[in-house]
């Protein structure tokens, strides 16, 4: 059976968890399947750093193909300083990015609740909206517990390049309203797990075209490669192909069928004619 190409279209693969083994695991990604991977922004402070693996993993000979999405992440927000606004605004200028990511609204902690923080998640989520229309770029959205005030504030700025709703936590009319807006829908890990039922709900409820496949590595593990119950297992692109078997699965589609569909979709959802 053919290997199918595989698109993992959010990862964190610029942090210190893979700076052990990260060409390594390029490699191994490969072999899998992975022929092409997003690194995700979070933080001003690592801005440097995620340029730097980019620019490593697309100086090698047989890896995925390294896409650039940076952002400043609602869940960091007590970090991030106006001025942080204007260096995403130079990387946008001077190097060639796909997405602003991973921007959004965040409320899953009670500090992040109060009026002032959110209020500044919200700002910071406006002027990235802001970037993205500027460059005609899409966004990959964060968001937790905020559903209903990311999509207002996506009406509100009239934004028209799509973009993916991130390891999407919501239900199937959310799912939809964001579909609505031009939005793929991310799948990561979670679909491996039959318990995580909202979820399966909502990829059989909106359909094959609207979504796409996320590791969100080091985070969000598929079940078949969690090695322990107590501790996080480090989750990594070569485990892209499980999170494909459990969509597959939860759809009964053929795997490689749906992989081809998914490509497109994550082409689309990027603003690529190919990658």
């Amino acid at each position: 059976m053919p290997v199918p190409a595989l698109f993992d279209t959010h990862t964190h693969f610029d942090v210190s968890d893979f700076d052990h083994d990260r060409e390594q695991l390029a490699y191994h990604a490969k072999q899998v399947g992975v022929e092409a991977l997003v690194l995700i922004g979070f933080l001003q402070q690592r801005f440097k750093t995620l340029l730097a693996t980019h620019h490593f993993i697309n100086g090698l000979s047989v890896a995925p193909k390294s896409y650039l999405a940076p952002g400043l992440h609602p869940f960091y927000i007590e970090q991030h300083q106006s001025l942080d606004l204007l260096d995403l605004e130079e990387i946008l200028k001077t190097e060639e990015c796909v997405a602003i990511g991973e921007i959004g609204l965040d409320t899953f902690i009670k500090a992040h609740k109060e009026y002032a923080i959110f209020q500044k998640q919200k700002d910071f989520f406006s002027a990235q909206i802001e970037l993205a229309q500027q460059f005609n770029l899409p966004i990959l959205l964060h968001i937790r517990k905020s559903h209903a005030e990311v999509l207002a504030l996506l009406k509100q700025h009239q934004f028209k390049q799509g973009g993916i709703a991130h390891a999407f936590s919501g239900g199937v009319e959310e799912a939809k309203a964001f579909v609505k807006l031009g939005f793929k829908i991310g799948i990561t890990g979670q679909i491996t797990n039959p318990n995580a039922k909202r979820l399966h709900q909502v990829v059989q409820a909106i359909g094959l075209e609207h979504l796409v496949l996320e590791t969100d590595c080091p985070d969000m593990t598929p079940l078949c490669c969690q090695s322990s119950t107590e501790h996080r297992t480090r989750n990594t692109p070569v485990n892209l192909p499980y999170v494909l078997d459990g969509l597959a699965e939860s759809l009964n589609i053929d795997k490689i069928k749906l992989a081809d569909q998914l490509w497109q979709n994550s082409l689309s959802a990027l603003h690529l004619k190919n990658a």
